[in-house]
């Protein structure tokens, strides 16, 4: 899943992005054909002038572990084995064999070789060589690789070697997984919603999941107890045994969320915690190192890295935005050039990732031609003219779509393909979820805040550029006052003074914004603080639920003309909802599988 395609240059990222953005596909698992054909048209290249092609994992050695976990159980799984091998021996199998036909598509004359690393090294190269550390100890964590569900690294300059691993069944990621199934999620895309649910209820069934599902030794390393488990031979997450031992069957996608549900996001949450601080704090005892990067979909858990940094078991934390799959094109091109290649790695004190901004950009000229073929009503003005008006609306209620400069590399919309509205609403969460994102309502929004005004609204003191941090919201900007329990409904209360981003545990997932790496989004939050003495707005994705972020003018416009959102801003043209022509506006919602 996350099919993507990133490419360096003389060991300096240059471009990187996800198939699902231009196919619309959300997880788009494909061959990255229209990401690849993207790239070569952003760096005016052609296939062949690129020297080394590399793959993300290795084939063979995951076919290795699906017939060797067929065979251990056996005769469990014989569907499962029955429905996997056509399709691997046809093409997976031979993965370099369809990747240089794929090539051959985009440019016959292509006649280059197909490298390959492992998963997680892949993974833990995209946490590390980006990274502004020159040394650093790196934890990768996630579903399964080829073996490895989790290992350790370490880093040093142009070196990264993996030191342990911990291999399948035994795995953190899918162990969150089955409980995102359990609980009536899709997996592989609605593991954040029990990590956004996890809140409203209380950990009371964290106890048994520690006795019963999971065996977790001193130094956090862990077994899992596959007679609860279906995923190693079986079409689901989990079994009957599992429902048992909760009292409750799995709840069915898009029925009520209840008590029980929210206590069991609670234990679950509780207990991936606990494993990752109890690694953590054993990991800095064995290698006394300062520095930590986190790669893998278990890093996305940004309550976990909140709670890393609060304790501050090291001392300088950095986290691959993209820390999926998606990440590990990235990974692997850099594992290459410095591993394989042995070139002298690039180094920034900051980071290597450029804000994330990182995949295609439009020009005025194709935005232009883009709303005009729409039909739209649009007007271009100078940019200081639409941060002022922008940063107005927004101060008078209205939701922005907001499409900058370069789309993000990674799951989170960093202020370059966002919605933004005003965190001072206290409406504005639940229209946003209800009639914006077509989402369920218990969802919270993300603050993004200017850097250097954080620390005076959360307890967070560091830079948080990527959104993968949650931490307080400040105190004093609390409003103490009793409320009541934390039903779902309870999200609407009015917890501070930013209530839209105020998470039911007082919480917040934070974005701090720099000026010189997004210089746009910067100049309308200080032109909104100006305005509200508010350095912070609501930061969320430009798409609606079940749909990628949008990537182009057109998409972006398509999706203003789907919602209620009151304006449009892609780069300096401006379009308000109420000049646009009614038989314009589209219900597409049905087009999208619900995420």
């Amino acid at each position: 899943h996350d099919s993507a395609v990133a490419l360096i240059e003389d060991g300096e990222i240059i471009y990187a992005s996800q198939e699902e953005r231009f196919s619309r596909i959300k997880h788009d698992s494909k061959f990255p054909k229209l990401a690849l054909k993207d790239l070569l048209k952003f760096r005016k290249i052609k296939l062949k002038e690129i020297d080394f092609i590399v793959f993300f994992e290795k084939p063979f050695l995951k076919f290795e572990r699906l017939i060797e976990t067929y065979l251990t159980f056996a005769p469990r799984g014989l569907k499962q084995f029955l429905f996997a091998m056509p399709v691997w021996l046809k093409e997976k199998l031979f993965m370099k064999k369809e990747i240089i036909k794929q090539l051959k598509e985009i440019d016959s004359t292509f006649r280059g070789d197909i490298y390959f690393s492992e998963h997680h090294l892949s993974h833990a190269a995209s946490a590390f060589f980006p990274s502004p550390f020159e040394k650093a100890l790196v934890l990768t964590a996630d579903g399964v690789g080829e073996w490895a569900t989790t290992s350790v690294a370490v880093g040093n300059l142009n070196k990264l070697q993996i030191k342990r691993e911990m291999s399948f069944p035994n795995s953190l990621g899918l162990l969150y997984s089955s409980f995102t199934y359990y609980l009536g999620f899709k997996v592989n895309s609605g593991e954040y919603k029990l990590m956004g649910l996890a809140p409203y209820g209380k950990p009371i069934y964290s106890n048994k999941i520690r006795t019963e599902l999971l065996d977790i030794k001193a130094d956090g390393s862990f077994r899992l107890n596959q007679n609860y488990f279906d995923y190693a031979t079986g079409f689901k997450m989990t079994n009957k045994k599992f429902n048992d031992l909760f009292g409750n069957e799995s709840r069915k996608p898009e029925t009520e969320i209840n008590e029980f549900h929210m206590n069991i996001a609670s234990s679950i949450q509780k207990v991936t915690e606990e494993v990752i601080i109890k690694i953590l704090k054993n990991l800095k005892k064995e290698y006394r190192e300062d520095n930590l990067c986190l790669a893998g979909g278990v890093a996305l858990n940004c309550v976990v890295n909140g709670l890393i940094k609060k304790l501050k078991i090291f001392k300088n934390i950095w986290i691959q935005p993209a820390a999926g799959d998606a990440g590990g094109s990235l990974g692997a091109a850099l594992a290459f050039w410095n591993i394989h290649l042995k070139k002298k790695r690039v180094f920034n004190k900051t980071d290597q990732m450029k804000g994330s901004f990182l995949g295609p950009m439009y020009s005025d000229k194709n935005i232009k031609s883009s709303l005009d073929l729409a039909g739209a009503n649009y007007k271009k003005i100078k940019r200081s003219e639409m941060i002022k008006f922008t940063a107005n609306e927004i101060s008078k209620g209205k939701a922005v779509g907001w499409f900058q400069g370069r789309m993000e590399f990674g799951p989170r919309a960093l202020g370059a393909r966002s919605i933004i509205a005003d965190p001072r609403n206290v409406d504005m969460q639940k229209q946003l979820n209800l009639k914006i994102k077509f989402r369920e309502s218990f969802r919270p929004f993300a603050p993004a805040v200017i850097e250097e005004d954080c620390s005076n609204w959360f307890d967070l003191n560091t830079p948080s550029p990527y959104m993968l941090i949650v931490s307080d919201v400040k105190e004093s900007k609390l409003i103490k006052k009793k409320l009541s329990s934390k039903k779902l409904s309870s999200i609407n209360n009015k917890r501070s003074i930013i209530p839209s981003v105020t998470h039911v545990d007082d919480s917040a997932r934070i974005q701090t914004v720099n000026k010189k790496i997004n210089r746009v989004f910067f100049e309308l939050l200080n032109e909104f603080k100006k305005i509200t003495k508010t350095p912070l707005l609501i930061n969320t994705s430009f798409n609606i639920r079940g749909e990628p972020i949008v990537c182009n003018p057109a998409d972006a416009f398509k999706c203003f003309m789907g919602t209620d959102l009151d304006l449009l801003v892609i780069e300096n043209f401006v379009l308000q909802k109420s000049k646009q022509k009614k038989n314009l506006k589209k219900d597409y919602k049905s087009k999208f599988k619900l995420d």
